[in-house]
């Protein structure tokens, strides 16, 4: 039996949240150090998802009209979701039993039906069909936010069983909630803290290092950064940043639309190559409406693969074990043979090495 190499371990500390990790290099060493978790999802029924079958869902709230099916086709579709976290009727009062304080809840819970073909993948779309996917993002994200209950808008995608997907057909969703979630609000006490200690955005410093450092990058075009970040959780997890600093993802612009599907396909192809398509997650991180101070924050992108499991340690410490350097996981993705089949033609440009 060959004894492992040996591999220091590192604590890191996550600029923004405070939060610490641990890398544990030697860990992935281990036989298997990666669950093989099953992308598709069991099941057997009629997709409510596939074109012909749009009386399985609600009605829509938007219709990409023009995909296959002629006339009557569609590119992409957003509906009520069947079983919602939350409900859109009704007040949010907000009430409490000593103390512990409850609300009703008041929210709105959408399906982003991304395809109308059951068996294209993320990672496979053309740039404009992702480009759809996003401005579709964008405009129920305007349009639920003209409601003043709503204090917040996450859009997040689930890909695969382990990653949450109770369907195979390609499709994101969109909460609308009445209180602002807790992890946004520790980023912004975050980011607060450094602009009041240095007088700059933290993520607008990031990218400068990340960019001069180049260990952690992973692909960047014109107007996005992908790489991985310096305390990451999870290996071969991603972080997209626009170049150019701003807080509210609704204020995307069909450029910088473009480039950012461009990005996220390109993400998404690394780890098909690298990992296999694995089960992952797509968060989109942004200021909550109207927030006073723009120049602190800054929007993202995290895309989160499911190599994992998370277990006593990690529940009951806070800290999460990622067995491979996020070095190490930008390195992998970054110098995959650029062969990725990229629809029309289009090559996405070189990450820096």
């Amino acid at each position: 039996m060959t004894l492992p190499r040996r591999v220091e371990p590192e604590l890191r500390k996550d600029p923004v949240l405070g939060r610490w990790v641990i890398i544990a290099g030697e860990r992935s060493q281990r036989p298997n150090p990666f669950r093989r978790y099953p992308t598709a999802v069991g099941g057997g029924e009629p997709c409510p998802f596939c074109p012909g079958h749009e009386a399985m869902t609600p009605k829509e709230v938007l219709l990409y009209a023009g995909g296959a099916g002629g006339a009557d086709g569609w590119k992409v579709r957003v509906v009520p979701n069947l079983f919602p976290a939350l409900r859109i009727e009704g007040s949010h009062d907000k009430r409490g039993e000593g103390l512990y304080d409850m609300m009703r809840g008041i929210g709105a819970h959408e399906v982003v039906i991304e395809t109308p073909r059951h068996d294209e993948v993320p990672a496979a779309f053309p740039r404009e069909q992702m480009a759809e996917v996003i401005r579709a993002w964008r405009e129920r994200m305007i349009d639920l936010l003209r409601d003043t209950r709503f204090q917040y808008v996450l859009i997040f995608k689930n890909h695969g069983s382990a990653a949450g997907a109770s369907l195979d057909h390609a499709h994101s969703q969109i909460i609308a909630l009445p209180v602002t979630p807790a992890r946004i609000e520790m980023e912004l006490m975050g980011t607060g803290r450094y602009y009041d200690y240095r007088g700059r955005c933290i993520y607008c410093d990031i990218l400068t290092q990340e960019l001069a450092d180049a260990r952690r990058l992973v692909a960047q075009n014109a107007d996005f950064v992908a790489f991985a970040p310096f305390a990451s959780r999870f290996p071969f997890e991603v972080t997209i940043l626009p170049r150019r600093h701003e807080p509210f993802f609704q204020t995307l612009t069909p450029a910088l639309t473009t480039t950012l599907a461009e990005i996220l396909i390109d993400v998404l192809r690394r780890y098909r190559l690298a990992l296999n398509d694995p089960p992952y997650n797509v968060v989109v991180h942004t200021a909550p409406p109207g927030y006073a101070q723009p120049d602190r924050y800054h929007w993202q992108v995290e895309v989160l693969p499911k190599l994992t499991e998370a277990a006593g340690f990690e529940w009951g410490s806070g800290f999460f074990i990622n067995p491979t350097p996020p070095e190490e996981a930008a390195r992998a993705l970054r110098d995959l043979e650029r062969v990725m089949d990229v629809p029309d033609g289009h090559l996405l440009p070189e990450p820096a090495r």
